[in-house]
């Protein structure tokens, strides 16, 4: 995750999004091919979207990676709302065009042309959103064509079984392997213990357990990582929430931030039925 001192949760955001890179902003976007070092989730395993298939990856037009997401429906994808948004400098947060933006399905490897690579023809987010900090990061691709994987169901409205301390999540994406790697260009999945949240709200002071969850270990060691933005956080077979944000990569005393799904079951169900 974004790394450093500790700084305002709109700029983790944007350092989270960028899988590629150093310290640098979303849209400085480095191609997934070329990270050094086979990086991926800190303190993970290689996966494979032959058993994930609803894994996505996000990309620009031109084929660089930036951000990961979930096939919830053949023709929609759940991801983070700072991965496909803007910061205006007077009127809050818009929606990056469709055009500028591709899903790539069933590829493992970013490196190679298996899969399929679909367009996007809208792009919803949550309209209260702003940035990481105050909540509500999430959103949903409308695809221009079906894609033919399995999906992965939402966890229900008020279902809160999924954010009991110490149940075990798993988190997948392309993202860094440490806080100054590059992206991984396989992807990875990783098991991470959902936190309490009064434990979250000592650690992060950003922290609003209404839109967020938390997941790590006290110690640090396994964690998601700059690029695995948007990506799922999965329980029993259902998506309960999305990677968002977070202070450094695995760092002891510091869990990752995930959107709490279930808070926006709702809106998100409606924008699936759209």
């Amino acid at each position: 995750m974004p790394f450093s001192v500790r700084r305002s949760a709109a700029v983790l955001a944007l350092l989270l999004t960028a899988g590629s890179f150093a310290a640098v902003p979303a849209d400085a976007q480095v191609s997934a091919v070329d990270g050094a070092g086979s990086p991926r989730i800190v303190g993970g395993d290689e996966a494979s979207t032959t058993t994930t298939p609803w894994v996505v990856a996000l990309t620009t037009s031109n084929g660089q990676f930036f951000c990961g997401g979930t096939l919830v429906a053949p023709t929609k994808v759940v991801t983070a709302a700072h991965c496909v948004t803007t910061p205006m400098i007077s009127s809050g947060v818009a929606a990056k065009s469709p055009s500028s933006l591709r899903v790539v399905a069933g590829r493992t490897d970013l490196r190679g042309y298996d899969g399929i690579e679909a367009r996007v023809s809208s792009v919803w987010f949550e309209p209260r959103f702003r940035d990481v900090g105050t909540g509500y990061d999430v959103a949903v691709l409308t695809l221009t064509r079906t894609v033919p994987y399995r999906t992965l169901p939402l966890v229900a409205a008020g279902d809160t079984s999924g954010y009991a301390p110490g149940v075990v999540a798993t988190v997948l994406g392309w993202g860094r392997v440490g806080e100054t790697a590059g992206p991984s260009p396989t992807l990875q999945s990783v098991q991470v213990p959902v936190v309490a949240d009064k434990t979250c709200a000592a650690e992060e002071s950003d922290f609003d357990a209404n839109s967020m969850v938390c997941a790590g270990y006290p110690q640090g060691g396994r964690d998601a990582c700059a690029g695995d933005s948007g990506g799922p956080m999965v329980v029993d077979g259902r998506l309960v929430g999305v990677v968002s944000w977070g202070d450094g990569c695995a760092r002891a005393g510091k869990p990752g931030i995930y959107t709490r799904l279930t808070s926006y079951q709702d809106e998100v169900s409606a924008q699936l039925r759209a």
